[in-house]
């Protein structure tokens, strides 16, 4: 290689590497908590028009959730990061119950192993089984990545406080209640 080739193939590899970390940055910011619009009305029609089993077998219609300030906080038994911010949301529900806050933890897992998990590790707040189709449910909501855990906070209107992939800090649910 000549002087010349050296020289193009590092300012090539600069380049790619600056647009790498340019694009990283994006994406971090995108999904680091950051509201970046609100959530389509197709995607909220149809989770409000959404019905899932609760682990003990009854149905649990997303309709019961309208009107109130809603976390929804899709989990999987398997995800460290899930089981790591439950107290935390656990908490959160119990101190803001009475202000009118509900929470749904919606399960993508198999329902036997959220059953046994929940048996060892209950929650107060209320647990739908929603599966794959929690899957697409969550990508509607914002989930571009598809990982776990993926939070969504409604005001009491449906309208979009904070979208969040990753596990949840004391910091990120102070914001919610304003």
């Amino acid at each position: 290689m000549t002087m010349n080739a050296n020289r193009r193939t590092a300012m090539y590899a600069g380049v790619a590497a600056l647009a790498a970390i340019a694009g990283a940055g994006v994406a971090w910011k995108r999904q680091a908590g950051q509201v970046s619009g609100d959530i389509a009305a197709d995607a909220m029609q149809a989770f409000w028009s959404a019905e899932f089993d609760t682990p003990a077998g009854e149905s649990l219609p997303m309709t019961i959730f309208q009107g109130h300030p809603l976390v929804i906080n899709f989990w999987a038994t398997w995800c460290t990061p899930c089981i790591e911010e439950m107290p935390l949301i656990d908490a959160f529900f119990h101190e803001n119950k009475e202000k009118g806050w509900q929470v749904l933890g919606l399960a993508i897992d198999q329902p036997s192993r959220v059953r046994q998990f929940l048996s060892q590790f209950p929650v107060r707040y209320k647990i739908g089984l929603a599966g794959l189709n929690g899957t697409e449910l969550a990508k509607q909501l914002g989930n571009d990545v598809g990982g776990l855990p993926f939070t969504v906070v409604l005001n009491g209107q449906g309208r979009l406080i904070q979208r969040k992939v990753g596990k949840l800090t004391p910091n990120d649910i102070e914001k919610w209640v304003v």
